[in-house]
């Protein structure tokens, strides 16, 4: 067999392997499972290979500014682990987690309000591995699984991965809203269906940045016990606020439900380190009811045993530091947070600026309180995944890949705004505002308008209404009016900058 591909190898042979054709595809297709006919790549799997380019500016991955992390310090845990404890962190560890990395995630979610049981956390690879494990454990195929709409485009493959039937809920500025929760609640119990868990991310939700309102948080876990549902509470950016007042987990509220100091009976949170210290640790966490933990722990015996003892002692070396602050001498991770949320919110700001002077009178947006993501829906029938192919060395996530089934959101994108400096925000932003400007006679191509110049008012009103699920009310919709015309010395100053 010709040797195709080989790694490190160097030369024009260093580069993944390409994927295989049809009729490669034949030979092995009545060896697949079932289930494998419903998988979907994941859309933000698929850009990690346009992301290495050093041409490309990606807004498209929920990735945070990991160049924040002092070298000098990762460096200094790294050596502590290996000073005082190499063996234990080269060797297999407990499937729950190590106690210390457990004393560090209830240290976390105190700081969001939030009381734990250590003995009801599991730790996990990543956050993405409890949406995993939980499928694995609750998921039959043609399962209910009710989500909100648009979704985490992470979780559309692996509920397709376990074949869940899932209802989408349009969001507006408040979250779902359980009015339409309760209907499609109603209507699968007329159909004798009954949903095994309600998924949502409460906290700046990925991809449309809004935030569950607190009377609709009291009403969700209301209806949850009212009905005995399950609740996968995703929240991996509550401590990403920027402005506002934080509000309650639906797992403490739960937890007051229960009374008399009790744990959640009906609520499965999920987090994270990966948005507040590194991805690349691969470490998040579940708190379940006990039953519900005891298959979860099954679940993970049987994917990967245990979670990294390596990073799990290097997360609980970190959070051992005091930070080097002399007003506030607490804990660095704490200070490493804060450090995190201020060059966030400039850079929200950064990238509302650059919406409104590049998309104005064009599409509308999410202005986030908190997280790492806006959510922008172009006007007109503006398909983004066509837009992204043509978007001159930018990547974003196509809104579609935010929905099961792949058709709705088809005029918005996802935007993060956290993992790029300034100028890559302004200049991503611009580039694809060329294109929406019609610079490029790019314009008809996308929306079935007249190319050369942005479309005019009366071939506006030609155009057939867009559906209601491509211009979905969202958070804190900011319609700005059309820029007739750019200041040019202005535009001289950032290509100065540039």
């Amino acid at each position: 067999m010709a040797l195709r591909y080989r790694a490190g190898m160097g030369g024009q042979d260093d580069r993944p392997p390409t994927r295989p054709a049809a009729h490669e595809l034949a030979r092995y297709e009545a060896l697949f499972a079932a289930r494998t006919r419903g998988m979907k790549s994941s859309a933000m799997r698929e850009m990690m290979a346009l992301t290495e380019r050093p041409d490309v500016i990606s807004l498209a991955g929920g990735l945070p500014d990991t160049s924040t992390f002092a070298p000098a310090l990762y460096a200094k845990l790294m050596a502590d682990v290996a000073a005082e404890s190499t063996a234990r962190a080269l060797q297999y560890g407990p499937t729950e987690g190590m106690a210390a990395t457990v004393r560090c995630i209830v240290e976390v979610m105190a700081a969001e309000g939030t009381l734990v049981d250590p003995s009801e956390v599991i730790v996990t690879t990543g956050g993405q591995q409890v949406i995993d494990l939980v499928c694995k454990t609750l998921i039959d195929p043609g399962d209910v699984i009710v989500a909100e709409a648009p979704t985490y485009p992470g979780a559309v493959p692996t509920f397709s991965a376990y074949q869940a039937d899932v209802e989408q809920i349009e969001i507006d500025a408040d979250g779902m809203p359980i009015d339409a929760l309760e209907s499609t609640l109603d209507r699968l119990a007329e159909q004798g269906r009954r949903p095994k868990f309600i998924y949502t991310i409460p906290n700046f939700q990925n991809p449309g940045g809004v935030t569950m309102s607190l009377t609709r948080r009291h009403r969700l876990v209301e209806v949850a016990r009212e009905r005995e549902l399950l609740v996968l509470e995703d929240n991996p950016y509550g401590l990403l606020r920027y402005e506002g007042e934080p509000l309650p987990t639906l797992y403490s509220l739960d937890a007051q439900a229960v009374g008399r100091g009790g744990a959640s009976d009906l609520v499965i949170y999920l987090g994270t380190f990966s948005k507040i210290l590194s991805p690349g640790l691969r470490l998040g966490w579940a708190v379940a009811p006990p039953p519900v933990l005891e298959k979860l722990n099954l679940g993970k015996q049987g994917s990967d045993l245990c979670s990294s003892p390596v990073t799990q002692m290097f997360v609980a070396a970190y959070f051992a530091e005091r930070g080097t602050e002399a007003h506030s001498a607490g804990p660095a991770w704490v200070e490493y947070v804060e450090r995190l949320k201020n060059l966030y919110r400039r850079r929200r700001d950064v990238m509302l600026e650059a919406l409104e002077e590049h998309f104005g009178g064009r599409a509308s947006w999410t202005r986030p309180e908190g997280g790492l993501f806006i959510w922008a829906t172009l006007d007109g029938h503006v398909d983004t995944t066509d837009l992204m192919a043509r978007s001159e060395g930018v990547a974003f996530v196509p809104g579609r890949a935010a929905y099961m089934d792949g058709q709705r959101g088809s005029s918005s994108m996802r935007l993060n705004f956290a993992g790029v400096p300034d100028d890559d925000i302004r200049e991503g932003i611009r580039r694809i505002g060329r294109i929406l400007g019609g610079d490029t006679g790019l314009l008809g191509t996308l929306t079935g308008s007249p190319p050369g110049g942005r479309a005019t008012s009366s071939s506006a009103a030609t155009k057939p209404e867009p559906q209601a699920d491509e211009l979905s009310p969202l958070a804190d919709i900011v319609a700005l009016p059309r820029r007739e015309a750019q200041d040019p010395a202005r535009t001289a100053r950032r290509r100065r900058d540039r």
